[in-house]
């Protein structure tokens, strides 16, 4: 049985950015996804300036530029019969916005993780979490691919497997706060729409955007209520574009149509994030709509957050519960101003002339959040050699 400071359950970017950030703090952890490396899922990419900061500061940022992620140096915004450009200026060390696959960025994340000390397990399904006597959660169980059964021991267990979250099931984690406005996505990957940075529009119960991504590839999303978007695709895109972007749809109108992807909707939620022995990051414990583009900086503010928080009780700097409260306290308290503008975004439940002030709403939240994560100090930095190659069992 392997027996570890932490053991991660789920290899995305909330997981993988944990995984990297205590390995190279020194601390023993193991790493398990039950897919593959390497493997796309839905996403919307958009990094906002304080996930890229974040990349920035943990010296992986490089790695998604050398990746040929385009950078975005501005923001296009589309509503109330206004089109409005915001440049990306330079701010705390950061003078562009990116938007890697995942196909890029997680691996980026992964091979850190490996590089930094973690040992990494992909084809590992894990089904449960085990206990002491007290209940305090002391490890995993699960299957590997080939189905023999896995354990690991922890001194805590950190779910970040995703809204569906096994980890968040098992130590019944409550929701403490639900959205009210929830609404589907549907997108897919055009080439050579030359556009210039990111592009939002907004009209009521008819969103869209273009976010430039690698390979020379835009992705292209309808987001509207689940009634509108339905099973998705492009017969529902094509329409919700020439509303709120007609130039964009008379383009797409006559390319190839490429496979598509759809997210039927889901209210946002925030769930009570830590316990004796478990803590969740990510999407685990933390949801709002695709619509706000923020999801993949939320995964890394809270990768960080958390991280700080494990290592300080690792290190007999500060009780569990006092750290992983902090944790939640800190999150939710960055998190709450963009929760509320996005419920309201996301469940179409605004006019034309409400949306600049929601936005505004939005931006403030973020420039507050980017001020914060400049403010957090560097977790300490170990060095350690790679462990064995990644590998599936």
């Amino acid at each position: 049985m392997t027996s570890v400071d932490a053991v991660v359950v789920g290899a995305r970017a909330a997981g993988a950015a944990t995984a990297y950030l205590l390995a190279r703090s020194g601390l023993r952890v193991l790493l398990v996804d039950r897919g593959s490396y390497g493997t796309d899922t839905l996403s919307t990419h958009a990094l906002m300036r304080g996930g890229v900061l974040q990349l920035h500061r943990w010296g992986v940022l490089d790695g998604v530029v050398a990746a040929g992620t385009p950078p975005v140096r501005l923001a296009t915004f589309r509503y109330a019969g206004q089109i409005i450009p915001v440049p990306i200026k330079p701010s705390h060390g950061v003078d562009a916005l990116y938007a890697p696959r995942r196909t890029v960025l997680d691996p980026i994340l992964v091979d850190a993780a490996v590089v930094a000390g973690a040992e990494v397990r992909f084809g590992i399904a894990v089904a449960d979490v085990e206990r002491d006597a007290r209940g305090t959660v002391t490890g995993v169980v699960g299957r590997t691919r080939a189905g023999a059964e896995f354990r690991a021991r922890a001194r805590i267990v950190v779910g970040a497997d995703g809204i569906r979250s096994t980890v968040a099931d098992r130590v019944g984690a409550r929701v403490e706060r639900t959205g009210a406005g929830a609404s589907a996505t549907t997108y897919g990957y055009w080439p050579d729409l030359g556009v210039n940075g990111y592009e939002w529009n907004f009209r009521p119960n008819a969103a869209s955007g273009v976010i430039p991504t690698n390979d020379g590839l835009a992705c292209v999303f309808a987001s509207a209520v689940p009634r509108r978007i339905g099973r998705g695709g492009v017969g529902p895109l094509l329409p919700i574009l020439a509303e709120s972007d007609p130039d964009l749809a008379a383009r797409l109108a006559v390319a190839p149509p490429p496979p598509m992807r759809t997210f039927t909707g889901l209210g946002g939620y925030v769930r009570r994030s830590w316990g004796p022995g478990w803590a969740l990051v990510g999407d685990a414990g933390y949801f709002k709509d695709p619509l706000s583009a923020h999801g993949l900086t939320d995964a890394l503010r809270d990768a960080e957050l958390l991280a700080g928080a494990i290592i300080a009780v690792v290190a007999g700097e500060a009780t569990e519960p006092d750290a992983l409260a902090g944790y939640q306290a800190t999150r939710d308290a960055l998190s709450g101003p963009l929760f509320e503008a996005i419920d309201v975004i996301a469940g179409h439940r605004w006019a034309d002339h409400q949306i600049g002030d929601l936005l505004l709403r939005l931006s403030a939240a973020m420039a507050d959040e980017v001020d914060a994560i400049a403010d957090l100090p560097m977790l300490p930095l170990v060095c350690v050699g790679p462990t064995s190659p990644l590998g599936a069992s």
